[in-house]
Parts: structure tokens; C-alpha cells; sequence
């Protein structure tokens, strides 16, 4: 029995990678103008196999996943290629207000070659300080019943022209995942946190006054300066704990996010060109990219059917 699965199995790959190459001759045909008996040489594809899959009377459904290629190709390029096929699903759905299940637009997205970017390995920076340092009170409940309940904060470095560098600070919330205030700046100091804090407080005037605040201990959420801040702002501080990057997760992972949909897809000559792009980027994550724990809602759509 587990060797006819073996077989079948082995017969089904098969099948999907003949296709692939298939779907690559063909479009490297129509779309540049390659012989097909040199793109069948090259792939050591048998060309009368080629030409019967070619001329094969076509299904209603691969009629459809034409189409539907079409589409995902369409809004890979839009995106520059930063969604996998879950989000692409979702995308799609809602576009087309289908119910496509994520397998069948993951095996299309598998037979032109397209997935999204890699993650990059990020390296963890621990700062810590005794000055005014904080219990972790989150304790790693990265949910909230509400908007301004929990917020989460952090510093990352980023570099433009030839290696000069440029701090994004920015607080998360954690009740929609959405950012409610950023500041970038070309020094990693207690302002450019000041600025972010009372951004965000601004913005949001009306938040619970037992909001909660988390972040590492890096010297400026440590400092009297921010202390200050949260003590006539009634706001409750909480801290990671020394060498535990995951107590900010959250955190950490918009910013792997951030980088790898965006920073790390383009090289910025200017200071300004930086900031552009960075706020660009914010705008659309909080605005369009859709998240599959929200029901296929972004974070502002999320936020908003909450405060409505």
C-alpha cells in the first residue's frame, strides 16, 4: 500500500513540474519571442509532449486559473512581489469577491515561479539599563479587548547613501496591529522617543487611562524624560526582560516586515528619499495590507469598525 502512494505521488510531482516547464515555454514564446525548439533544447522538454499539452482542449477550470493567473501576476507587480500566496488569496477575494481557496492560488503562484520574499535574520540589540526600569507587565499578551489598551514601542536602525544612518521609532498597537506614530531621525536619542510618545497620545486623546506602554530597556524609555511623560499621562510601563527579544514580538516583527516588504527591496541616496518611502510604506500597511487575523480586514479597517 505505501508503495502504490509512493508511485502516486512521484506521478502527481511529476506532472506539476512537466506543466511548469510547459507554462514557462510558452510564456518566454509569447512574450519574447523565443523558438520553442530552443526553450524545449535548453529544458530538455520532448516538443511533441509540448506542442499536445499546447493544443490539449482546454477545461473550464484551467480556463478559469488562466484568468486568475492574470490577476496575481498583476498584483505581485504591484506590491513588488512582498505577498505570499495567503495574502494574494485574500487580495483576490476580496477584488473579486470570490472564496478561492489558498491552496489552489498557492499551486498557480507555484507554476510561474513566484513566492514572496524571503525574511532576512534580524540582529538583536540589548541595551539594558537600571535607571527607572519597568516589571514586564504584558507578559507576553500580545492581545487587546480594545483600541489604546496596549501599545508597543521600539527603536530599529536604518541606513541610507553611502552608510549613513537613520532611526525609525514607532509605537504599535496591539489591539489591530496598526502604527499610531512614527518619527525617523537622524539620531537614535530621548527626542525622537518623546516625539513618537506624544505623537501618539495626541492622536489619540481619548485612550483609557490605564493604557499600557511596553518597550525594552533602552536608555531613553529608562530615562526621567520618559518617565515624565508617562507619569501626567496616567500610562502604565512595562519593559522586556534583559536578553528576551520575544517579550516585544510583536514589535520585532513589523519590523521584519517593514524591511523585507520594503527597506530591503530598494537603496536610498537621500535622507529624504528614506523618508518618503518609509511613510509611503506605513500608509499602505496600515491602510491596504490586509491580515488574515482580522478576517481579511486591514488595520484601519479593523480599527474603525471597532470604534464605530
Amino acid at each position: 500500500m505505501k508503495k502504490v502512494r509512493g508511485n502516486r505521488k512521484k506521478a502527481v510531482l511529476s506532472k506539476v513540474r512537466n506543466e511548469v516547464m510547459y507554462c514557462a515555454i510558452r510564456e518566454l514564446n509569447e512574450n519574447k519571442n523565443y523558438p520553442i525548439q530552443l526553450l524545449c533544447t535548453i529544458s530538455k522538454t520532448n516538443r511533441s509532449s509540448y506542442y499536445k499539452w499546447l493544443n490539449r482542449k482546454e477545461t473550464d477550470q484551467e480556463r478559469e486559473n488562466r484568468g486568475l493567473l492574470k490577476e496575481i501576476k498583476a498584483l505581485y507587480q504591484k506590491v513588488d512581489g512582498i505577498y505570499g500566496y495567503r495574502r494574494i488569496t485574500m487580495n483576490l477575494n476580496r477584488k473579486m469577491n470570490k472564496h478561492y481557496n489558498t491552496k489552489r492560488i498557492h499551486r498557480l503562484m507555484q507554476l510561474v515561479g513566484l513566492q514572496s520574499r524571503i525574511r532576512r535574520k534580524k540582529k538583536w540589540d540589548h541595551r539594558p539599563s537600571d535607571n527607572n526600569v519597568a516589571e514586564n507587565i504584558l507578559n507576553r499578551e500580545f492581545t487587546a479587548a480594545h483600541p489604546n489598551e496596549k501599545w508597543v514601542t521600539d527603536i530599529t536602525e536604518l541606513k541610507y547613501a553611502d552608510g549613513q544612518k537613520a532611526y525609525l521609532s514607532a509605537i504599535l498597537d496591539l489591539y489591530d496591529n496598526s502604527i499610531v506614530s512614527f518619527e525617523l531621525g537622524h539620531r537614535n536619542d530621548n527626542q525622537l522617543v518623546f516625539k513618537t510618545i506624544k505623537g501618539a497620545l495626541v492622536r489619540n486623546a481619548s485612550h483609557d487611562d490605564k493604557l499600557l506602554v511596553h518597550s525594552d530597556r533602552g536608555f531613553q524609555y529608562t530615562s526621567n524624560g520618559f518617565k515624565r511623560i508617562v507619569e501626567k499621562n496616567h500610562l502604565t510601563q512595562s519593559m522586556s526582560r534583559v536578553g528576551k527579544c520575544i517579550d516585544n514580538g510583536c514589535m520585532e516583527s513589523f519590523w521584519g516586515t517593514l524591511k523585507v516588504e520594503r527597506y530591503y527591496l530598494h537603496r536610498y541616496q537621500s535622507f529624504k528619499e528614506l523618508e518618503k518611502d518609509i511613510k509611503k510604506y506605513i500608509q499602505f500597511y496600515n491602510q491596504d495590507r490586509l491580515q488574515a487575523k482580522f478576517n481579511g480586514l486591514s488595520p484601519i479597517e479593523y480599527r474603525t469598525k471597532a470604534i464605530a
